[in-house]
Formats: C-alpha cells, structure tokens, sequence
C-alpha cells in the first residue's frame, strides 16, 4: 500500500486544520469589484484568481498560529456551483490557483519537526441524487462522478496533500463523489489519502435522515482513509455522534465544527462560541473519542486555532477500532449483519423468479403495490429486502430495478439486497442505492472473470457481496466440493481485490428435497456440514441461504414446517442470514412433535421411507392462503376520512382516490361534494399535514417521510379538485419565492416549494440571485398572498431588509416570509422596522423550515377569514 504523508503524520499525532475561510473573507469587507464584479460578487473562490492576496491573508493567519493542515478556497469550485456565477469554464483555473496558492504558503511555513499539510477542500454540488422525487432529480450519478472528477484533477495537479470532501449530506452524492475522485486518481497518476466529512443537524442526522451509524456503514468501506463531521453545529451538538465514531469507527475520526450555533446582533450575524469554550470541547472530545483531526468550520477564527493548537499538539494519535464491512443499511439505519439472534432475515417475496405475485406487479410496473409489499415484509420480520425484477418477457430488468431502489429506498428503512447475474444492472442498482447493500450473487460458473468483476464492483460502491458455491462444474452438492469453492472465492476477494472478510456472505446451496432423487436425500446434511465448515475457518465471513429452497414442490402446509425446522437446525450450525418470507416461518418449539419428526427425519435422511412419510403427514391438511391484506387490516372499521389521514401519516399512497370518492359520497345526505370536499381538506387533510410538520420539527421523522407524505396529499388534493366548484377550485393561496441576489442554494427553497405546493398553495418559484426589484416588481404585479425569501449566507441575507423597505415605499400588505441558516426570529424583528421607522404593516416572519411558513400562513387565513 501507497504510503503517505498526511496519513503517517497523523498516525504519529493529533493534527489541527484551519479555520473559516469564508468568515473571515467576510471580516475584510470586500467589494463586487475584488471578485471581478457583480456577476461573481459573493463567490470567494474566484477571489483566488481575482484577489489572490485576501485568499493568503486568510491562510497566513491560521499558519501563523501553528495550524498543521490549511483547506484550499475551493469549497464551491465545481461546475454546478460555479455555473451560478458564469464561472463554469473556471473550474480547472481556480482549483489548480488555490491549491498552488495554499502549497506555497504550507512550504513556506513548514521546518523539519513541523511540516504543514494542504487539504483540497471539495464541497457538495448543491444537487439532489438520492430522493425519488420529480421536482428534486435534477442530476444523475455519473454526472456528479464528472463534475468531482474534474474538480479533483485540478487540486491535484496543483499539489495539495490530501483531498477532503466536507459538509456533505446526501450519502448517494459522497459516493459518487468518491468514484469520480478515483477516476481522477486514475487518470492523473497522482494518488493522496481522502478524507470525508458529513455535516449533521442537531438531531444528529443528515438533512437527508442518515444517523451516524449509517453514515459510518455506508462510507467507511469505500476507498477513504478518514472519516469525521463538520459544519452546522458547534462542538456541544457534535458530541453524540463523536462518541459513537470514538468507539465504533474503523478509521481516523475528525472533526472541524462551526464556533456554535449563528446568531444575529443587529445587522450582523456572529458565532457565539468563545475561542476558550471551543478549544476546550474539542480537547476533551480528542481525549474522550480518540478524534485524529479537529480544527473549525464557519465562525472559528485564528484565536479558536490557536488555542486548540496549544491544547491538543503533540497529543499521541488514537488507534482506530475495527472494520464496520460487518453491517448492511438502509440509507437512514444500520443493520449488523450478525442478529442478537441470528438470523438476519432477506425478505423474498420482491424476486420475480420465486413470487408469482411480484412478477406480476412489475409486468404491470405497479410499484405501488411493490412498495406496499417491501413495507409488509418489514413489518413481518424481514431486516433487509432481496430485489429481483428479471423477466422472461421484456427486458426492462435494470429500469425497473432502478425504480424500484428509488422508490423504496426512503420510504422502508431497510438495506437492500440487489439480485441481478447481469453486471451491467448490478451497477445501476449500486448508483442508485444511498445505502450499503448486498449484491446477490456470483459464483465460479463462468469461471473467475465475472466472479472478478462483481467483487470489484462491491469494493468500489462499498457494498458486500454473496457468494454462491458453484464453479464450472456446477452446483456444489458436496461438503467438501463447497468448501473448496468458499477456499478459491476468499483468495480472489481477500487476498487479490481487497474487501475486507466480513463483506463476504457464503451461500454454500440448499437443495429440493422433493424430487426424491438420491444424489440430494443427503443435500440438508451437507449444506449443514459446510455452514459449520466456513463458520470455523472464516469466522469473519458470514452465511446466508434460501431457506425456501429446500421445500420446493411440496404443499404448502408442508413447505411451512419443514422450512421452519430446516432454518432452527442451520442456526445451530452457524447460520448468520437466511432469505425467507418471515410471516411464514414457526417457532421451532410450536411445531408440533409429529410435523416436527417427521420433518427431521427428511432432512437427515434416517429411512428410505422418509419423503413418503413426510408428504402423507400433511395430505389432509387445508391449504393455507397467504395474507394479502396487512394495510386492510389496520384500516379495517376506519371511516373514509380517517383512513384518508391515515395514509398522509403513514405514506400509503393506495387507494386515496377511493376513499375520497367513498367520503364524498357518505356525506352526500348532509352535503353536497364542494361542501363535503371542503370539509375533507379542512377536517382531515390539513390537519394531517399539520401533524406531519410536528413530527418533523420535534425529530420524529426524516425529511424523505415529509415529501412522502407531501406528494400523497398532493394527490388527495388532485382528486378534490373534481368535487369543488369552479370558482372555489383556486388554491389556497399564491406564494411567491426567491433567493435573494447573491445567494445560489437553493434546496431549502425548492423544498419549501413542494410542501407548499402539495398543500394546496400556488408556488411562483423566481429561482436564484432574484434581484430586491424583481421580487417587489413580481409579487405586486401578481397580487400573491405572500413572498417567501430564501438565503444560506451572512451578506446576502442583507438582501431581506431591502425587500421589505421597496415594499414599504410602494404602501404594500404583502407578508414576508424568510429562511435560511443565517437568519432567525431576532433578523426578523429587526428589518421589520429597520430603524426608527414603523412596523412593516405586511409583517415580517421567520420560518424554521416549511412547516412554520404553513402556520405563518394559515394563521392569515383564521385572522382574515378568507383563504391565504
């Protein structure tokens, strides 16, 4: 392995990193004309080619106070943000700048007990990959790839030491961030240690719902040497997911938090953390949680370094625990793969090869239906969901599978099991997965080519891989003939392409004992032979088998037992994960001891007469049905409006149109639709979304519930629509929305959007860097209800007060909304009277998230009596 610099110093020590650039560019009060003008104002990582020497200033004054590692000015210096700025043919120009810039600065200051580091600073593009939603899928995953590709070639190429992905959220988007960072490493020759950094909210979780177990399931087996936190909080929120990656993490573990939470003192927004208090956190966390790098993100500043540097250099480097390849995960929590008690159960029944049910719902590309049953099998048991969708009939294999992940991967909190022989749709599937999965399977029947291929595939998307025992002289039936293939797969994976062992599942086969053919009678005990084989020899390595198999082409009363008796007796051998339909499965002591028996005797082989024995013991046994309806049930007795709110809440999607049609007419003796409408959206619909947002503000759930829940209701409200009258068929209101000038983040605002718009409101979305006198100009022309206005950054939230003074001129009533993480309910209070003037008569309103815009707003409503 590559040796590095970076890496050997910090297994040496602790190491600092620098403070906020942005911050302290802020403090020098520079103009459009520094940044090459108003088109570029607000964009600091131009100002490496525009104004080189307030980049260095920056730089020095950290490297002056003992700083280890500087971070390039280049957090926003890929296409898609740039692009904001025209500064997209930019891309290589500023990146290759600010890395030659910093390396200068780091020679310049290092001596020979005291070598400075620069770290090429890759931020989030600012896009959103892993939400199925229509008005939120604006890239694909190989364009991300691209565009960190091409960001990393020219860090590279201008010498930095180490490449750090920060304040990332979307872990689809780290991926392939990842994946391109690879291909630059490729292409250029130049290879440097990756360190990634995800940001958290004071829930602890990603804006996208990821808790820190599965941020460090899902990261840590890709190709990146440290893995840590920044942004967003300040040390004190930090501290739980700190002390999980302390003890949990397999890797160095960092942290370069913001000097507290932002908060406004008159015109200006400050970062309250007091350099003492930061330092001190963030030295009790280095010895509490074995951090290996902390430093500061927004708000720290020289002092906040200086005093950490004092406190924390020299400190010996903590040795990182274990590997975390022993869990799978859904994009919001991780599973072990070794279950307290085993096994871990893969759901079965989404394979068009074994449900006739499932084929059908994917020849008739129902993933409604789909979806409903990936949520069945959870609530039956299942930790993780087998996903096949090959069809005879068309080849439509890799599209729906695709749909499929995306569909269920936010809606059902469980890993996925990707099963495809086809390479090309096993890589689709592993881009269009947040979390780690399963890629089931390959094997040796081909020989090691493709067996090649599949495991260098789940080493570079992170993902674990299950191994069939088959070669080229088929299906292993011997114990000793799958043990040799276990032996060959492990070398190949291990040893040759590097994953690490507890990412492989063994799956040595389990056979029909149906047939009565006597190369299997014996099958049950050699698979059970071999389970206890690789338990000995490959402790670290887990195994998995179709548990189902087994039973095949007996009734189904019989397949009931006899699997269930199977799956008790390969626990005792050692079985880690079995694919199976949970809801189908006893309890070993509630079989009863004849079944029991009779079923032992088949699977050991104890007569000749066993399999007859066995099928005459369940002949006059009714056929069971399977159960079909989990949703039904719970609805079962619930009016039509209560299971119309049932559904927001728990986004079932299903038959919300019937309902409505089944409310309206139920009501028919009192009302007519329009009025039983009305009182539908009223009594039951809003106050369902309005539960929605308590859930959410309070941490309860995650962001892909709410657009979930949102997009049901939006359908509800669809379906309304038929039954209100013509001239009461306008929406609730019309908002308008806008980035103020300066401002190009955007995603809060297109979220506010879709919660708006699936609630009944009429969205004018003026995008970003709007302008003060288009906003003003477009709401009074239009006569809207009310201005939402968006802004992430300190300067361009002074855009807000000017909108409201132009509004205030032209006499108007309009009520402002804002948002955004550099404003809060003091910035509010404050524009609302700018001065000694008088009180904004519209009002000026700040709204956390797009919940509160929805209180603001139908507080309009109750106070005028009419619609807002």
């Amino acid at each position: 392995m590559k040796k590095f610099d970076y890496l050997e110093a910090l297994a040496q020590s602790v190491l600092v990193f620098d403070g906020a650039m942005g911050t302290n560019l802020q403090q020098l009060n520079l103009q459009a004309t520094d940044f090459g003008g108003e088109r570029q104002f607000g964009c600091n990582d131009v100002l490496c080619l525009t104004k080189p020497t307030a980049v260095e200033q920056v730089h020095r004054s950290f490297l002056e106070v003992g700083v280890d590692v500087i971070e390039t000015n280049t957090f926003r210096s890929n296409r898609l943000t740039l692009q904001e700025f025209g500064l997209q043919d930019k891309v290589y120009e500023i990146n290759k700048a600010a890395a030659i810039l910093a390396k200068r600065l780091a020679q310049t200051y290092s001596t020979t007990n005291h070598q400075r580091f620069v770290a090429g600073s890759i931020g989030p593009s600012g896009k959103i990959l892993s939400i199925d939603d229509a008005q939120s899928q604006q890239v694909s995953f190989q364009k991300i790839m691209a565009v960190i590709k091409e960001q990393a070639l020219a860090l590279l190429e201008g010498g930095v030491d180490l490449l750090l992905l920060e304040t990332q959220q979307d872990l689809l988007e780290v991926k392939a961030a990842v994946l391109g960072i690879q291909q630059a490493f490729h292409e250029s020759g130049i290879q440097v240690p990756l360190q990634t950094q995800v940001t958290m909210d004071v829930h602890n979780r990603t804006l996208f719902g990821s808790d820190i177990e599965a941020v460090s399931a899902i990261l840590e087996p890709l190709a990146i040497h440290v893995l840590g936190l920044n942004c967003s909080t300040g040390p004190d929120e930090m501290e739980a997911p700190l002390h999980f990656l302390g003890e949990n993490s397999g890797l160095p573990v960092s942290c370069l938090p913001n000097a507290g939470m932002p908060e406004m003192q008159g015109q200006n927004v400050i970062y309250p953390l007091l350099p003492e208090h930061f330092a001190e956190r963030l030295t009790e966390y280095v010895e509490k949680y074995r951090l290996a790098a902390v430093g500061g993100c927004c708000g720290t500043t020289p002092r906040h370094l200086e005093l950490l540097v004092n406190s924390v250099h020299g400190h010996p480097a903590p040795q990182p625990t274990a590997s975390r390849a022993n869990f799978l995960s859904s994009p919001i929590h991780a599973r072990e793969m070794n279950q307290t008690p085993p096994p871990f159960i893969i759901g079965e029944r989404l394979n068009t090869q074994g449900s006739r049910n499932f084929k059908q719902l994917m020849l008739t590309q129902d993933f409604g239906q789909a979806e409903a049953l990936a949520r069945r099998q959870i609530a039956d048991g299942a930790h993780g969901l087998d996903l096949c969708t090959a069809l005879t009939e068309n080849e439509l294999e890799k599209e729906n599978l695709v749909t499929l992940i995306r569909r269920i991967s936010h809606s059902v909190d469980a890993p996925l099991i990707i099963d495809s022989t086809d390479l090309h749709v096993m890589e689709a599937a592993l881009q269009a997965t947040p979390g780690r999965c399963l890629i089931n399977s390959t094997n040796f029947e081909s020989g090691e080519e493709k067996a090649r291929s599949v495991f260098k595939l789940a080493k570079q998307y992170g993902a674990a891989v299950m191994v069939l025992t088959i070669d080229e002289n088929g299906m292993a039936k011997s114990s000793a003939h799958k043990n040799r293939i276990v032996e060959r797969a492990y070398h190949l994976a291990v040893d040759q392409i590097g994953l690490a062992p507890p990412s492989l599942v063994f799956d040595p086969l389990t056979f029909s004992l149906a047939s009565g053919d006597p190369d299997t009678l014996d099958s049950a005990m050699q698979t059970l032979d071999s389970l206890r084989w690789i338990q000995r020899h490959y402790p670290d390595c887990h195994t998995s088998l179709g548990i189902s198999n087994i039973s095949f082409g007996f009734s189904k009363a019989a397949r009931k037992i006899l699997n269930s008796v199977f799956l008790y007796h390969a626990l005792q051998a050692g079985l880690d994960m079995a694919i199976l339909n949970a809801a189908e499965v006893l309890p070993y002591q509630a079989i009863a001891k004849q079944e029991k028996q009779a079923a032992e005797a088949l699977l050991f082989n104890q007569s000749e007469h066993a399999l007859t024995d066995f099928i005459r013991t369940f002949e006059n046994q009714t056929r069971e049905e399977a159960s079909e309806a989990y949703a039904s049930a719970q609805l079962a007795g619930m009016a039509p409006g209560k299971r119309i709110q049932w559904r927001i809440l728990n986004r079932e999607r299903d038959e919300i149109e019937k309902d409505i049609e089944d409310f309206i007419r139920q009501a028919a003796p009192v009302f007519n639709p329009h009025q039983a409408a009305l009182a539908l959206l009223n009594e039951f619909l809003l106050p369902a979304m309005k539960e929605v947002g308590e859930q959410f503000s309070q941490g309860e759930i995650i962001l892909p519930f709410v657009l979930q829940s949102s997009e049901i209701m939006r359908a509800a409200t669809v379906k309304l629509e038929e039954f209100i009258q013509k001239n009461d068929r306008t929406r609730r209101g019309t908002i308008l929305l806008a980035t103020v000038y300066g401002d190009v983040h955007d995603i809060g605002k297109n979220l506010v959007k879709t919660i708006l718009e699936n609630n009944g409101f009429e969205v004018i979305d003026l995008g970003k860097q709007v302008p003060a006198d288009q906003i003003v100009e477009q709401a009074t022309q239009l006569q809207v209800s009310a201005i939402g206005l968006s802004a992430l950054l300190v300067n361009t939230s002074q855009q807000m007060p000017q909108v409201v003074q132009k509004l205030r001129q032209q006499h108007s009533t309009i009520p402002v909304m804002i948002g955004g993480a550099a404003v809060n309910q003091a910035f509010a209070e404050r524009i609302v009277k700018l001065g000694e003037q008088e009180a904004y008569a519209g009002g000026v309103f700040y709204c956390r998230d797009a919940f509160d815009a929805l209180a603001v707003l139908d507080k309009f409503a109750h106070e005028n009596g009419d619609r807002v």
